[in-house]
This record gives C-alpha cells, sequence and structure tokens, in this order.
C-alpha cells in the first residue's frame, strides 16, 4: 500500500493477516545479537505454554495480550527481546481427550497396549495439538516462534530426568505406599489443587455394631459411606466421653463380614457430633489414616482402581466386583434385612471431584513418588520475603505465603500412559530399585539385566516447574541461559500461584541457583458481562477467534489491556470490543486524513513550532508518553489504555485535527509547513506509543507514514518532546470556552453549521490568551463575531455559560426557545444545588476537616466556591433571558 492511498474504509481482515505475515517471514520477533557484556540488554517472558489439547480461549488471548504488550514494548526501548514459546503435553488432558476419541471406536487403550497407544497420542498431538499456536499468531504474539519448544522435547526431557534423579541421589524424592487422591474414571492418583470440594445432597446411614460379647447390644455408628465399613478397622469414641469409657478396649461386630473391630478412644472424635461413635476405615479417610497410624490399626484396601469392590477373601463374597455405588445399595438392603440400619437422614456434605472427570475422588492406598518439598519451599518463601521476587498486585503474597508454609509433600506419580516415564527401574532379581538417567542393568550390585522402568508418568507440573530454565537448555549451560536467565516477568492468573508459581520458584532456585523471574503479575479471570464464569453448559462463551474475525485482532486487545486492572475477575462485554472496532476505524479515518494533507512534509521530533496549536499538542503528547511509559512500568496496563485513548481520540482527533485546519486550509504557508510537519511527528509519536496494544493498525500506518521497507516491530520507543505550558494553558482555555459554546448550542438547538455570535467577559489575561488564538477560536465554536467585555459585565438578552475565569455570552434572540433555555439553566442549577449541599455538608464536619488531607479539604472548598459562583450567574442568567 503506497503513500495516500489508504483505503476509504478500515478493514481489519484485509490489514492485519498481510501484517501478520510480514512479521512472520522476517526475523522480526528474534532477539537481536548480544551487545557485549550488558546483562540489562536482555528482555526474556517464557510463555506460560497452553496445552496442545486446547484452542484459544479468552482466558489465553487475555494473558498473551498482556505479555505481548511487555514484549514489544521492551523491544522498541532497544533490548534484546526473547518471548519463548512452547506447549505442554498436559498428561491427563490429553490422554482424556485421545480416550474418548477411541472410545468412539469402541476401544480401550488397554486394548491397545501402551506404545501403540502413545503412537496415537502423538498422531493426535501432531494433527490437533498445535491449533493454539496458529491461533496466537492471529492474536499478534510476538513470540521467537522459531524456538518453540514442547515438554516431552527430547532436551526437555532430558531436563525432567536430570531434576529427577537429582532429588532423588539427595534424598528429597522417595517412593512409599500412602493414601492418596485417587481418580476411577482416570486411574490414576491426583493432587489435593486437583480436587474440587462442593455441597451436595446425600444421606448419613446410622448402623447398629452389635457388641461382641453381648450381640443383644450395640452402639450406633453414622456414616455417609456405608460401602466403606468392609474396610473398617475400628470404633473410635472421645476418651473423656463418658457414655462410652466401659467400651474402650472392647470388642464389635463388623455388620456383613462377621469379624470383630476394637473400640479405641482418640481426642479426633468430636463427642458432640452424631452418636459419639466413629467408623474407622484407615485405608479409605485422611484422617482415618491418621487414626489407624496412631492406634496401629490395618490397612484394609476395598476397591480396585476402578473403585470396585476388591475380592478379597476377608471381604463377603457377595460383593465382589460390584462398583462402589452397587455395593452401597446392596450393603445398606442386607443391613435392612438384618435389623441393623437403625435410621437414614437427608443430609448435605462436601464430595470432592475430580476437576476434569469429575469423578467422586477415592481416597486410596497406593505404592507412590513423593517430592520432600519442605526444603524446596524454604528459599522460595525467602526469595518473596526478601524482595527478590515481587507478586503485582502484591497481595497475591499472602495467598502464595499461605500454601507454602503450610505445603505438604508433593505426588509427583501418575498412572497415566502420556508423559514423562519416571526414571526408575526394577530389578526381577533382587527388587532393588535403580533411579538413574538411563538403566541398562540392575544398580545393587547384582547386575542382572532383567529390569523393568517403572510405569507411572510424572505430574505434569513436575515439568512444567522447569519451563523457565529447561526451555532455555538447560543442564546444559547454553548461550540462552546465560543471557536470559533469571527471566523478567511472569504473567498468569491466579488460579495457578500453587499448581505452577510455586514450583518453578521451587525448582529454579533448587538447580540454578536464582529466581526464575523477578516479577510475578497476576492477572484476573475473564467473565461473562453479567460477571458470570464462561462455559460452554451455560452457553456464555465468547471465542476471541470470532470476536478476530468480526471486529479485528487490534480491537480485541485494546479492549483487553483496556480491562486488565488489578482485582479478582473482569466482566467482558462485546459491546466494549465494538466500541473499540470504532476507536481503531477514528484512528485509521485520522490518519487518512493526515496523509492527504501532508504534502511532501516528514515527521520531525525536534522541530521546535511558532505556532501554539502546533506547542501544545508535542506538549500533550510529551505528557501521554510519559503516563504510558509509567503506566507499564507499573504493570497498569490498563492505565496505559486509557490514556492512549484519552489522547488520540480526544486532544488529537477532536482537538487538534480540527485545529490544524485552520493552517492548513489558510494563506500562510509557513504555518500550513509547520502544521504539516507536527501533524505528521505526533501521528509517529502516538503510532509508536499505541503498537504495543494495537500492532496491526500501527503497523500498517507507520509503514503509510515512513515508507514501505520501514518497520514499527523493531523500531523505537518514543524518547519525548519540547513542551511549552504557556501554549498548554492557552490551549486549554480555548478549549473551554469552545465546549461550553458547543454545549449550548446543542442544548439550544442552534444548527451545527450556523455561525452566531459571542460576547465574552472576562479579564485582561484571560482575554489576551483567547485573543492570541481568536481566529482558532472562532474557527472551532463557528462564530460570526467575537466581541469582549470586562470580567463584571452582565450581557441582557443572551444565554450564558459561566465558566470558571470567564462568562461566555451568546445573543441568540430569534434562535432559540426562551422556555426551553431557562428549563436548562433551572436544572442546571438544581444540580449544583445538590453540589452546594454535599460540599457544605463535608465543610460543617468536624470529623472530616480534622482527619481529611490539607489538599482534600482545599479542594472542597474550593468545588463549593465554583459552584455557588456558577449557579448565581445561572439565577443572573435566567433573569437577562426574561428580556429576550
Amino acid at each position: 500500500m503506497s503513500q495516500h492511498e489508504l483505503a476509504k474504509i478500515y478493514d481489519p481482515q484485509a490489514v492485519e493477516p498481510a501484517v501478520n505475515d510480514q512479521w512472520l517471514n522476517s526475523d522480526a520477533f528474534r532477539p537481536k545479537a548480544a551487545s557485549g557484556e550488558q546483562s540489562d540488554d536482555a528482555y526474556c517472558i517464557v510463555i506460560p505454554p497452553p496445552n496442545v489439547t486446547g484452542s484459544l480461549h479468552m482466558g489465553h488471548a487475555f494473558t498473551f495480550t498482556i505479555q505481548d504488550m511487555l514484549i514489544r514494548w521492551q523491544r522498541m526501548k532497544g533490548k534484546s527481546v526473547l518471548w519463548q514459546p512452547g506447549t505442554d503435553h498436559a498428561g491427563i488432558a490429553t490422554q482424556m481427550v485421545v480416550e474418548r476419541i477411541l472410545d468412539k471406536e469402541g476401544v480401550h487403550r488397554r486394548d491397545l497396549g501402551r506404545e501403540r497407544f502413545l503412537d496415537r497420542v502423538w498422531e493426535w498431538k501432531e494433527e490437533s495439538g498445535g491449533t493454539i499456536v496458529s491461533q496466537l499468531k492471529r492474536l499478534g504474539a510476538s513470540c521467537d516462534w522459531s524456538r518453540e519448544r514442547f515438554t516431552l522435547d527430547e532436551g526437555l526431557s532430558d531436563a525432567v530426568r536430570e531434576v529427577f534423579v537429582r532429588l532423588y541421589e539427595e534424598g528429597l524424592i522417595y517412593r512409599g505406599k500412602r493414601l492418596v487422591n485417587w481418580d476411577p474414571v482416570l486411574e490414576t492418583a491426583v493432587s489435593d489443587l486437583e480436587v474440587e470440594h462442593d455441597e451436595e445432597q446425600g444421606h448419613f446411614w446410622h448402623i447398629q455394631y452389635p457388641h461382641a460379647d453381648d450381640p443383644t447390644k450395640h452402639v450406633i455408628v453414622a456414616t455417609t459411606r456405608p460401602e466403606t465399613m468392609l474396610g473398617d478397622g475400628a470404633v473410635a469414641v472421645h476418651p473423656d466421653d463418658e457414655r462410652y469409657k466401659d467400651l474402650i478396649g472392647k470388642q464389635l461386630i463388623l455388620p456383613l463380614c462377621n469379624r470383630t473391630i476394637p473400640v479405641i478412644a482418640d481426642e479426633y472424635v468430636d463427642p458432640e457430633f452424631g452418636t459419639g461413635c466413629v467408623k474407622i476405615t484407615p485405608a479409605h479417610d485422611f484422617n482415618d489414616y491418621d487414626v489407624g497410624k496412631r492406634h496401629d490399626l490395618p490397612l484394609l484396601n476395598i476397591f480396585t482402581n476402578r473403585a470396585h469392590i476388591a475380592e478379597e477373601d476377608w471381604i463377603p463374597e457377595q460383593y465382589h466386583g460390584l462398583d462402589r455405588y452397587e455395593a452401597r445399595e446392596r450393603m445398606v438392603a442386607d443391613l435392612e434385612a438384618e435389623g441393623l440400619l437403625y435410621k437414614v437422614e437427608d443430609h448435605m456434605h462436601k464430595v470432592g471431584r475430580g476437576d476434569r472427570s469429575h469423578a467422586v475422588i477415592e481416597p486410596y492406598l497406593t505404592d507412590q513418588w513423593y517430592v520432600d518439598i519442605k526444603p524446596l519451599a524454604e528459599p522460595a518463601i525467602a526469595a518473596v520475603e526478601d524482595g527478590d521476587i515481587k507478586f503485582v498486585p502484591q497481595h497475591w503474597e499472602k495467598t502464595y505465603f499461605e500454601w507454602m508454609r503450610n505445603i505438604q509433600d508433593w505426588c509427583i506419580s501418575r498412572q497415566l500412559w502420556w508423559g514423562h516415564r519416571i526414571p526408575a527401574w526394577y530389578c526381577e532379581d533382587c527388587d532393588h530399585i535403580t533411579v538413574s538417567r538411563e538403566a541398562a542393568v540392575c544398580c545393587s550390585g547384582c547386575g542382572s539385566t532383567k529390569i523393568k522402568q517403572d510405569e507411572d508418568v510424572l505430574d505434569t507440573w513436575f515439568s512444567s516447574g522447569l519451563w523457565p530454565f529447561s526451555t532455555l537448555g538447560w543442564p546444559e549451560n547454553t548461550e540462552e541461559m546465560e543471557r536470559f536467565y533469571s527471566t523478567n516477568v511472569l504473567v498468569t492468573g491466579f488460579d495457578i500461584i500453587f499448581f505452577w508459581v510455586a514450583r518453578m520458584i521451587m525448582m529454579g532456585m533448587k538447580f540454578t541457583g536464582k529466581v526464575p523471574f523477578k516479577d510475578i503479575y497476576i492477572h484476573a479471570l475473564i467473565r461473562d458481562a453479567q460477571g458470570q464464569k464462561m462455559s460452554k453448559s451455560k452457553g456464555n462463551v465468547i471465542d476471541p477467534l470470532e470476536i478476530i474475525g468480526d471486529y479485528g485482532a487490534d480491537a480485541l486487545r485494546f479492549t483487553l489491556a483496556h480491562m486488565a486492572t488489578p482485582g479478582r475477575d473482569v466482566k467482558l462485554d462485546v459491546k466494549r470490543i465494538e466500541s473499540n472496532r470504532n476507536f481503531m476505524n477514528k484512528i485509521w479515518n485520522a490518519a487518512r486524513f493526515v496523509f492527504m494533507n501532508r504534502g511532501d512534509a516528514r515527521p520531525d521530533a525536534l522541530i521546535q513550532p511558532e505556532n501554539d496549536v502546533n506547542r501544545w499538542i508535542l506538549s500533550e503528547l510529551d505528557s501521554c508518553t510519559r503516563d504510558v511509559e509509567k503506566a507499564l512500568t507499573e504493570y497498569r496496563f490498563n492505565e496505559a489504555a486509557g490514556t492512549l485513548y484519552n489522547f488520540i481520540w480526544g486532544s488529537y482527533c477532536d482537538w487538534y485535527v480540527e485545529a490544524a485546519k485552520v493552517a492548513l486550509y489558510g494563506d500562510d504557508e509557513a504555518a500550513k509547513s509547520e502544521t504539516q510537519i507536527v501533524m505528521l511527528t505526533a501521528l509517529d509519536g502516538w503510532l509508536r506509543l499505541l503498537h504495543p496494544i494495537c500492532p496491526f493498525i500501527t503497523e500498517t500506518l507507520f509503514q503509510e507514514l515512513h515508507g514501505p521497507d520501514a518497520r514499527l516491530v523493531t523500531d523505537n520507543w518514543v524518547q519525548g518532546y519540547a513542551t511549552d505550558a504557556q501554549a498548554v494553558s492557552r490551549m486549554n482555555r480555548v478549549m473551554e470556552v469552545v465546549t461550553a459554546i458547543r454545549s449550548v448550542r446543542g442544548e439550544m438547538n442552534v444548527a451545527p453549521g450556523k455561525r452566531i455570535d459571542a460576547i465574552i467577559a472576562c479579564g485582561a489575561d484571560v482575554q489576551a490568551d483567547l485573543e492570541a488564538e481568536k481566529k482558532l477560536l472562532m474557527s472551532l465554536a463557528k462564530l460570526e463575531s467575537l466581541a469582549w467585555q470586562d470580567a463584571d459585565s452582565e450581557v441582557d438578552g443572551a444565554a450564558v455559560a459561566p465558566l470558571a475565569h470567564a462568562k461566555v455570552y451568546l445573543p441568540l434572540a430569534g434562535l432559540i426557545n426562551v422556555e426551553e433555555e431557562t428549563a436548562r439553566l433551572e436544572k442546571n442549577i438544581a444540580k449544583l444545588e445538590k453540589d452546594i449541599a454535599l460540599n457544605e455538608g463535608k465543610l460543617a464536619n468536624p470529623k472530616f476537616c480534622g482527619s481529611a488531607p490539607e489538599a482534600v479539604v482545599a479542594k472542597v472548598r474550593s468545588d463549593l466556591d465554583e459552584a455557588i459562583a456558577k449557579r448565581d450567574e445561572m439565577v443572573a442568567g435566567i433573569k437577562r433571558l426574561s428580556s429576550l
């Protein structure tokens, strides 16, 4: 697209893909070569790796827009910038997707076997898993795509094995039999963080446990899970409960099972709850497990890994193989038949479900691999306490500390096939476990080659916890590790502080001796316009790809940036995106006007203009530059977007472009030439400032401004402009007067093109400022004539607009409806009366005057005086209107 040939209508679908292709076919996103030993020359963000199962959702669009803003900004500031991209294999999620595909084919993964199943997963990953990467490119994400990594890449897998072996050799990884959260649908252990607890309607079954020495007597035990009584090891009572002191140490008959269990005393029991008797099932309840350890009770696992009743000799045969809920129904019926079911009550209780399968989670006794995590947590806590890592907003530190200071050993093994297989081998000859990077023989000394690798894989968060340094080539001491680690900032949501953020800090400090990032920006979560969580079932999901198709990526990005306020949630209304599509149109049309009127001018940031209008716009641009820079530095992206919106739409488009027409269409060639240069210079400036948020439209207009070989993506950030406080003051007064005249014209229905007379009553200093810009003022306000009077003068028969330092009179006899103007003034007087009463109330309150800052009290007094003055002027205005 050559100079002066901008399309009349902005079409993001024509502009954005072409610009994207231009970037992707160049080295624009690659870090520039190292410049000597300057460590501060580098800037790095590692992308939170999206799962290969997914497609771009609004949460992705939000976080990646924020990251891209930082990356583009720092690239323009001259840094050697690396935005490291990649994707996560997402063990459970990906395996579930492929298993669903197989289900439709009538095939179970076990029918295929491990190797063939993994072939199918890799097949699926290659076909579909990269979808999100192409979608991120459409959003404009300026990652160095030549460095894209995947958590199951060979290099990253080497890093995973290295970390596992080192932790094992230090005694920080161990294997043990413990209770875990077990998902019977996925047939794997899951972490506490992957279990969602919600209130659900259930029942309390009250069951009679007969005394062994006198079956006619019994105790009543209430339970929400009668099927687990098959694994009971005892009934517990509180040691101080007088009702049961004589029973402690005696035996009870376990209903349906034909075996006896003891009555034990333990302070875990709440004597006020239920009957005060609690069944203890150590292998199927976390609290019972602790009680069982204290009393040396047997660990009786009654379930298979699919939550069916195990076929054990000590379990009655009629329940063998039944699903847990089928067993519950059968057992409750049998208890009732034997007269041992005392009663059943409705009961609301919390039920834990897997966050992916939604299956009810079972506490399940299995052998698993664990990380002794507290030695890793201590330096990670200190890093935040000492300020080496900073949370933004800072209050998220509290959430981090609460979890880290109460952290439990991390179960890292998963009973899946897709993932990093645990580097442990079991010897069939001597049962020794060999942990090593690679193994061929048993390392116990027996030298057997009959070794078999552990079937389990590692928790996905184990490998993603290494992401900031494994992607840069660790454990090798690569150039990238030297230049870009520690990375600068992590951008993520608060929902994975525990899952991911904490683990990256622990792993990074353990294996590199450095923090993985210096700042952690925690952004809010995207919800719909009503504040509801987006979900397919609710039908309120906003698809970013559809939005981009309808409104363009820039409009979406600007909306997301404008919404990036500190907090837990932000509400996204499509109307806001539509509004920002209009903002893109405004930008396009303003630039098109500039290009059509540029003549032979070129932008020149060093120009020292003579014209107040030009001095003013450069001063405003300098202020805008400083405010945007400060906002981005402090991660206040909404303020950066808001500042740019106000400057571009307000100062530049609505005021400067209109004001520039006076010189552009006038006879003064010097003024015209100066205005053309400044018009282009200001356009150049705000295109640079806006580029990190809206890269497509700014790149297109920048190339129109500087020529087809120009590239804003790798050009420089704004350095600042000459300022002139006097020019700003004069222009502010002009705009105040013009705004007041336009307001009265609009309210009184005076035709927009109709030129009218105006009289301004003001002091000499104000008149001097306005007189200097009389031609501009008359043009913008569409005045036929402009006269001056002393500040204390009054003009009868005219509408009045009282300002802070002047009064504007508009003789509108014959042009307006006196009754309507009187009604307007009366309405404004009523509003001012409310403001006056509010401020008078504040100043009459001793507590406010005594505790509020002096500047705040002074502001209230000033507002009160101004409101009283305006009210009195309007009252006088009504009196004058009566003479029209």
